[in-house]
């Protein structure tokens, strides 16, 4: 299908890629989950290396803020179970946490206009 291009063959005949194809396999295995036809990837792809630089940034800001609504949504799945907690439970999952992924979730709460995760 040529979604994925090998840069060149090793001495023992091993494909070898460019570090760029794997921010490519990404966003094939994304626009797989996203339920994409191969046909759609591959046009979608081959469209996508003849863009600019200002559409790329563009594109990559896009692709930022529907994470963002995905998190936002998963955020908010999460609220009344978080509810549910006993404040001793919810201090000893908060303290479970990387202090970047608490501070991850208390961004995505304010940004849904909630109050602290603790």
């Amino acid at each position: 299908m040529g979604l994925l291009e090998p840069s060149e063959r090793s001495a023992k005949n091993y494909r070898l890629y460019h570090d760029e194809t794997l921010v490519r396999l990404k966003r094939i295995e994304q626009m797989k989950n996203e339920k994409y036809t191969l046909d759609e990837i591959k046009e979608a792809l081959d469209g996508w290396s003849k863009v600019t630089p200002e559409e790329q940034v563009s594109q990559k800001l896009t692709d930022l803020q529907h994470h963002l609504s995905q998190l936002e949504r998963e955020v908010k799945e999460l609220e009344p179970v978080i509810k549910q907690l006993k404040p001793r439970q919810a201090n000893r999952l908060y303290t479970r946490l990387m202090p970047q992924t608490a501070a991850c979730i208390e961004a995505l709460m304010l940004l849904i206009n909630k109050g602290p995760f603790m």
